[in-house]
């Protein structure tokens, strides 16, 4: 590829309805970054940017949403990091695109993973939309939103002003998809095919706009990545009184107007003060979607909306999501069948190895019995039950699985976000990605079912194995490794005699992976 790169006062500048935008022309793609969507004042719902005058200078990412706490360096060999600079006004996106012509392109719009608490448009390195744009020829959006107490504290108690405040973070989305939706075809995009993609708490924030009507129209499909986990991100549940009343007398303030001006540093920091508590009563302490009038709440328990049962998805997990972030204390590839089937039984007992052993092995017939320890339910259970019942709404629903070992310790079992680079086809820029006659193959398999998905609605394609859509009854699962196949119900006798056992070993560190989830 000649190299090439573009970037002066008439080109490229593309007209929004906001205003005329600069970005740059880096190899033959349009790249725009850090455009404002929208703006808003604390816990308040999001308003249309002021039109500017003159040309806004696209070319540096915008603001990120402030954590409220400091980032630890840690696991940057797993998952490769970058941080940015952080602000309130983070109502901005990043596009990638082949043109800004005529051409009506397929547009996946990234909604970011983090639970509803962390993370950015851009904390991976595998974000970047650059590859996913120019292999296959789409337009690529990525999306900052407010998170943890700026966009997700119901202080609807206090007034109408506040009623929706529980869901500021949603209501940001819905305001990005309405500037894609009015604004992407100057970007070479197709406004009519929206696909929505994200992995943990991106996946949950899709499930989220599913269940918000304000949202209807603006998007036309919908990939959940690891984004299904049960009671670890559900709703919040009660009023946010109790909770906007301790922080008060925490900061010294009187009036809960006064929680819109004080510092965002001492706003979080009274806020992790009260909520230990609170959360120990079962309290309300925000931090996810409040169910109301905007937000219908997680499908588990008030169902799919029938408005958007027609929206294709495509759902799934990986082998190991966070156990497989854990060394563990034995190397597997130099352990024999017999020994990987001791080490179960010395860790959990005979009687639960005799009972899953079996089941394992009919599930997973290519692994080592050992790699039963490092299997996660947590994501998965939750996963097979949420595609059961969307499925029964219609025949546009897919599963997948991610199941390829990685070369870290010699092969250790995929963890969460291990997926992100095969999908964004950036597999070149995580090296723990790479393997000798496996990477280049599933990377294709995986990136062409993104591709024809967004397209179309349908992941098939000449890469993978034919792939039925699931059923309630049948759940048709792509199974990606060096081996990609399709397997019927694969690990449905698994997963519930599994989960029996794993589940007391898990619960005493469900608060830890909360934690990891979240960042």
């Amino acid at each position: 590829m000649n190299r090439q790169f573009i970037c002066h006062s008439e080109t490229p500048v593309v007209e929004t309805d906001r205003g005329k935008v600069r970005g740059y022309v880096c190899n033959q793609l349009f790249i725009f970054k850090g455009i404002p969507y929208a703006r808003a004042r604390r816990f308040h719902a999001p308003e249309p940017v002021k039109p500017w005058e003159g040309v806004f200078d696209a070319t540096s990412y915008g603001y990120v949403c402030p954590l409220m706490e400091q980032e630890k360096p840690s696991g940057e060999l797993l998952i490769p990091h970058r941080y940015w600079l952080m602000d309130e006004n983070c109502q901005n996106l990043n596009v990638w695109t082949p043109g800004c012509d005529g051409e009506k392109r397929p547009v996946l719009v990234w909604i970011h993973g983090g639970g509803f608490r962390a993370g950015s448009a851009i904390e991976h390195i595998a974000y970047d939309g650059e590859n996913m744009c120019r292999t296959g020829q789409v337009v690529v959006v990525s999306v900052n939103h407010r998170l943890n107490v700026l966009g997700y504290c119901d202080l609807s108690d206090f007034g109408e002003e506040y009623a929706n405040s529980g869901n500021a973070g949603t209501d940001d989305l819905v305001a990005a998809l309405k500037w894609i939706h009015e604004n992407i075809a100057k970007f070479g995009g197709d406004p009519e095919n929206v696909t929505l993609f994200g992995q943990s708490g991106g996946g949950a924030k899709i499930t989220a706009l599913l269940q918000t009507p304000a949202a209807d129209g603006l998007y036309a499909k919908g990939i959940n990545m690891s984004g299904v986990i049960g009671p670890l991100l559900a709703d919040s549940r009660g009023s946010g009184r109790e909770m906007a009343e301790a922080v008060m007398k925490e900061l010294n303030i009187n009036d809960v107007k006064e929680l819109e001006t004080v510092s965002y540093h001492r706003l979080s920091d009274a806020c992790r003060k009260v909520s230990p508590a609170l959360e120990k009563e079962g309290k309300y302490v925000g931090g996810t979607p409040h169910p109301n009038e905007f937000y219908r709440g997680v499908p588990e328990v008030a169902g799919f909306r029938k408005e958007t049962a027609h929206i294709p998805l495509l759902v799934g997990t990986v082998y190991g999501e966070f156990t497989s972030f854990v060394p563990t204390p034995y190397d597997k590839h130099r352990m024999s069948v017999e020994e990987g089937k001791a080490k179960v039984e010395e860790v959990l007992g005979k009687e639960a190895a005799e009972q899953l052993l079996p089941l394992f092995e009919k599930a997973y017939p290519e692994r080592n019995p050992v790699d039963l320890l490092t299997l996660d339910f947590l994501f998965r259970s939750p996963a097979s039950a949420y595609i059961r019942q969307r499925s029964a709404l219609n025949q546009c629903t897919w599963s997948y699985f991610f199941n390829q070992d990685m070369p870290v310790d010699r092969g250790r079992t995929p963890w969460h976000c291990a997926d992100i680079p095969y999908v964004f086809h950036n597999t070149e820029l995580v090296p723990v990605t790479w393997q000798e006659g496996v990477t280049e193959k599933l990377e294709k398999q995986i990136f062409e079912s993104v591709m024809a998905f967004a397209r179309t609605g349908n992941p098939n394609n000449a890469a993978v194995p034919q792939w039925p859509a699931s059923t309630p009854d049948k759940e048709q699962t792509m199974i990606f490794d060096s081996q990609t196949r399709l397997r019927c119900n694969h690990d449905a006798e698994l997963m519930p005699v599994f989960e029996k056992y794993m589940g007391p070993v898990f619960a005493k560190s469900r608060e830890a992976i909360m934690e990891d989830v979240q960042h």
